[in-house]
């Protein structure tokens, strides 16, 4: 099997003739430190060609509007800011902090009240044709190359609450739901623009999702989710499937989100990233849902990627592949970025036991 041919056949939820795997950062992005990392282990590889991971990723083009646009909106700040080189195109200040790859989010539209002037803001230009030209080529010369190709369409909750302030998005569904709502439906909005544009581009897994659970549960009431965020992503999957039926759109939650499942599985989602370990099951999550959905991660990024040693890495392999991945269905990977703790020996392990594990 090719890669490609691996990742759909497993997601196709048939058996493999292994697990595909992958690093998480492939898909979105490496963090500064895992990046030097691989680049002194792997260089002059690639990381993705150096571990022949069966994923990579694609995105738009970058915007050339100017982040000046912001300065009215990040207050006294604003020069400090864009001086700084790290205002994002939505506005937010993305200030980094002295520990790794942890930023400190300054969010232009905090404690403003008015609606009218909530509209007012300038908004990313990511409906303007040259943000996606050459994006069909780019997938294309990778799944020529044999390799399944993923995209990030964006959040619907976490951009609003980056943009809004996680405080005032959270008071504006209990108080203010009209404001909610609003900025809730301009953000997804640009996410069924950018995952209909990847469909159509031919990406064979469009990559959303909001971090909607702490360790112990939902972060919010399920009656509210259901009401602000998952009539808007059924219309992104919707969208997706109309541009390319057989697109597989993933959905990201951090922690403990098992009371939402069955919502996803009624919205179209087809991958549920990551299954986190130390908040869920795996293995029981895949036998009580594995019929309707596929898993993408469920290996701990908490525990036993930084902490473990390479035995227990590949322990943890082991156990994910012949439970969740029983069947087909398993994407194999960290469940999230890497710490800056974890251990290269521990990668290599990772890698070691997916390979080495036969299919159940």
């Amino acid at each position: 099997m090719t890669s490609r041919e691996r990742v759909l056949t497993a997601l196709a939820r048939k058996p493999t003739d292994r697990v595909p795997r992958l690093l998480y950062e492939e898909a979105i992005g490496y963090t500064p430190p895992i990046e030097r990392l691989l680049r002194e282990h792997c260089a002059p590889k690639l990381p993705r060609d150096y571990f022949d991971m069966d994923i990579t990723s694609v995105t738009f083009n970058p915007t050339v509007l100017p982040r000046d646009r912001f300065a009215q909106w990040l207050g006294p700040r604003g020069p400090e800011a864009l001086a700084s080189g790290q205002v994002d195109e939505w506005g937010v200040w993305w200030k980094q902090g002295d520990f790794h790859h942890f930023a400190h989010m300054e969010s232009p539209l905090r404690g403003i009240q008015e609606l009218d002037r909530l509209r007012a803001f300038p908004w990313p230009d990511l409906e303007a044709p040259y943000r996606w030209q050459g994006l069909r080529e780019r997938v294309a010369a990778l799944q020529e190359r044999g390799l399944a190709v993923a995209a990030y369409a964006g959040s619907v909750f976490e951009q609003s609450w980056y943009v809004r302030g996680m405080e005032d998005m959270m008071m504006d569904m209990l108080a203010a739901p009209e404001m909610a709502h609003w900025f809730f439906e301009r953000t997804a909005a640009l996410q069924q623009f950018a995952a209909t544009q990847f469909a159509r581009a031919g990406v064979d897994i469009i990559i959303t999702g909001d971090d909607i659970a702490g360790q112990k549960g939902m972060l919010m009431k399920l009656a509210v989710w259901r009401e602000f965020l998952k009539p808007r992503l059924a219309a992104t999957v919707r969208a997706v499937k109309q541009a390319r039926p057989e697109t597989f759109v993933f959905y990201h939650s951090d922690g403990n989100v098992e009371a939402a499942i069955p919502e996803l599985i009624e919205a179209g989602i087809d991958i549920l990233n990551p299954v986190q370990p130390e908040c869920m099951d795996p293995a029981a999550v895949k036998l009580k849902y594995g019929d309707q959905l596929s898993f993408w991660g469920t290996v701990s990024v908490q525990r036993t990627m930084p902490f473990g040693t390479p035995a227990e890495v590949r322990s943890e392999v082991r156990s994910r592949i012949q439970t969740v991945g029983k069947g087909g269905g398993l994407i194999l990977a960290p469940a999230h970025v890497l710490g800056p703790e974890t251990p290269w020996d521990n990668i290599v392990a990772f890698f070691e036991a997916a390979d080495s594990t036969p299919m159940p």
